[in-house]
């Protein structure tokens, strides 16, 4: 299938790792131009170097997300690079499981910071290009949490609402202009090969990813798979990179805007 995406500029926030390198991998096989802005730079280097061997055009950008002003420089160097922008892929987050009652100040705000701002601020600089340009597509990662909410991770779960209703309104305000908001929510996703074997690889992970102290032991995750998914199997990255580049296409998807994907075995079914 033609996604009609080659040549096309893409930012993928938090693309070095897990499901943002997947999401930068298949872009590149799509022949596009793809600009990491992640806050690890080393890895953010190895995938763009992986991109880049698969045909596409890669290039990292060390990027706080959460800093306006490192944003702005990002997106300022993504059009000097590449002279436009087409798809913003809004995937970066973070969460520290625990109960919200016990929940410490510093990392609320922190998942705050992340979850929510920085997708504000990657979405407000992107727009006026799109808006001048009368063309674009931005997709953001959700969670199901933000959908059904999760005990234990009540703050995350409060941005990723507000992701999925911010989405909505982009996607109705500018409609107009020719651009198309979506959100993409995974359940459970891990790097390697889960439940068995799960380990995530240098290739998949850097140094600063949390998944280098996993949360969740394979006995665990073999109980969510026998009670939790109905299709008995955790999500992969490649699962949530195929739907975002489908999303992302204007010829295959084009007349997509406003909706909320779950990708995620059925975990959620609303």
């Amino acid at each position: 299938m033609d996604l009609g995406l080659a040549g096309k500029t893409v930012i993928v926030t938090g693309g070095a790792s897990n499901i943002g390198r997947s999401i930068t991998l298949t872009f590149a096989q799509e022949r596009c131009n793809v600009v990491i802005a992640d806050i690890d730079e080393a890895q953010g280097q190895k995938t763009a170097a992986q991109g880049n061997a698969l045909g596409g055009k890669v290039i990292a950008v060390k990027t706080d997300i959460t800093k306006n002003e490192q944003v702005q420089a990002m997106v300022k160097k993504a059009l000097e690079e590449f002279k436009q922008i087409d798809v913003l892929v809004n995937n970066a987050g973070w969460n520290l499981g625990s109960m919200f009652a016990q929940k410490p100040r510093d990392i609320i705000e922190k998942e705050i910071a992340l979850n929510l701002w920085g997708p504000i601020n990657c979405m407000q600089a992107v727009l006026p290009h799109m808006i001048e340009r009368k063309t674009g597509a931005i997709i953001c990662v959700g969670s199901d949490s933000g959908r059904v909410g999760e005990s234990g991770s009540g703050i995350y779960a409060a941005c990723k609402g507000g992701i999925v209703a911010l989405s909505k309104t982009i996607a109705k305000e500018n409609g107009r202009f020719g651009i198309r908001v979506n959100v993409v929510c995974p359940g459970l996703t891990l790097p390697g090969n889960p439940p068995g074997n799960y380990k995530p690889g240098d290739a998949e992970v850097g140094d600063s990813s949390m998944w280098k102290t996993p949360w969740f032991t394979p006995e665990k995750i073999k109980q969510l798979t026998d009670t939790v998914y109905p299709m008995k199997k955790i999500g992969s990255p490649e699962d949530l990179a195929n739907a975002i580049v489908f999303l992302a296409s204007s010829t295959r998807a084009g007349h997509i805007t406003g909706q909320t994907l779950s990708v995620s075995g059925g975990y959620v079914m609303i």
